[in-house]
């Protein structure tokens, strides 16, 4: 079982870091928000949205009538958030789970990029986001997919244990979920119209190091966060060696595997 996820291992750097180095899920968050449809005029909320930028996005797709609201528990990634927030676009800390600051039937569309694998209570998130959902809102995203753990967590994983550098869950740390557990609490939650789809994204990376960072970054401090500087340092020697062999002329080849999921309240 995976360790539990801490927030407060995050700091500025990392903050920073995964502002600069998030392209990756920039990209599939704009492959969700074109699933979605929306349009001018709507009101979004984008849980779990770091540094804001994918909201900052919408925010241009929903124009000046609109309305995106950006809310991510880590108070250094909102932040960020707030220094592009302007006009129909307000960044605020808060929780999937937790949406009290919100009434019912607030939004048109509410996504989660990237995010929901970090979710703890998934169930109690689907129920509030129903909840602050419009009638026939829409509800869009993606998550790790636990029958398929991406490409570099795999690798990570294999180094860790075939080197005994440290605990190989210590590669992936959050909580992914299969497309059929997705589909039943969506239902539970009472989400109608649900369309899943398991999908396979390729990232091209420069190389390790540029892996370990969006890795550290993108887990706010908590991938292999209990090696120390020996142990960091040797990790990222054998994954040079290894990932050569997924190098082509673009850079390193790896694949991630998540599930997008789309449903309206019922």
């Amino acid at each position: 079982m995976p360790r539990p996820v801490s927030f407060e291992l995050d700091s500025r750097e990392l903050a920073a870091t995964y502002d600069r180095a998030s392209n990756p899920q920039f990209g599939n968050g704009k492959l969700l928000v074109e699933s979605l449809e929306i349009v001018p005029g709507e009101h979004v909320l984008d849980i779990g949205a770091g540094t804001g930028r994918l909201a900052e996005y919408v925010a241009g797709i929903v124009g000046p009538g609109g309305l995106v609201v950006a809310i991510d528990p880590l108070p250094l990634r909102i932040e960020i958030a707030s220094r592009k927030a302007k006009g129909n676009f307000r960044s605020q800390v808060g929780r999937a789970e937790d949406l009290s600051a919100f009434a019912d039937g607030s939004f048109d569309v509410v996504y989660l990029n990237s995010v929901f694998h970090w979710v703890t209570d998934k169930p109690k998130a689907l129920s509030e986001i129903h909840r602050v959902l419009k009638p026939g809102g829409r509800l869009g995203l993606n998550s790790a997919n636990s029958e398929k753990p991406h490409q570099s967590a795999a690798i990570l994983r294999e180094i860790l244990a075939d080197e005994g550098l440290g605990d190989p869950d210590g590669a992936s740390i959050n909580l992914p979920i299969s497309p059929s557990e997705l589909r039943r609490i969506l239902e539970a939650a009472g989400f109608r119209k649900i369309e899943i789809e398991p999908r396979v994204l390729v990232d091209f990376h420069e190389d390790a190091d540029a892996i370990l960072e969006l890795s550290r970054s993108s887990s706010f401090g908590n991938s292999l966060s209990e090696l120390g500087a020996e142990g960091k340092a040797q990790l990222r020697d054998h994954l040079s060696e290894r990932l050569e062999a997924f190098r082509t002329p673009d850079g390193i080849r790896l694949e991630r595997y998540l599930t997008f999921a789309t449903a309206r309240k019922g």
